[in-house]
């Protein structure tokens, strides 16, 4: 058997993590923050899909949509 790590994702895990990465995307390039905070932003959750989503959902920059 093989070691199952705490991080690893996969599946159906791995699926559902992708699409709040894109959601998390759309919305950073949706936003009305500067040009060089959408592009740390963006590559926080690129490059850290779990964690930078967390932080991203807790201090990122809101989507235009969610200011009606």
């Amino acid at each position: 058997m093989g070691q199952l790590s705490m991080f690893e994702l996969s599946g159906i895990g791995g699926l559902i993590l992708l699409a709040l990465d894109i959601y998390a995307l759309v919305s950073i390039v949706s936003s009305n923050a500067s040009t060089g905070k959408k592009v740390l932003w963006s590559l926080a959750v690129i490059v850290f899909p779990l964690l930078g989503f967390i932080i991203w959902l807790l201090f990122g920059p809101r989507g235009s949509a969610r200011h009606a």
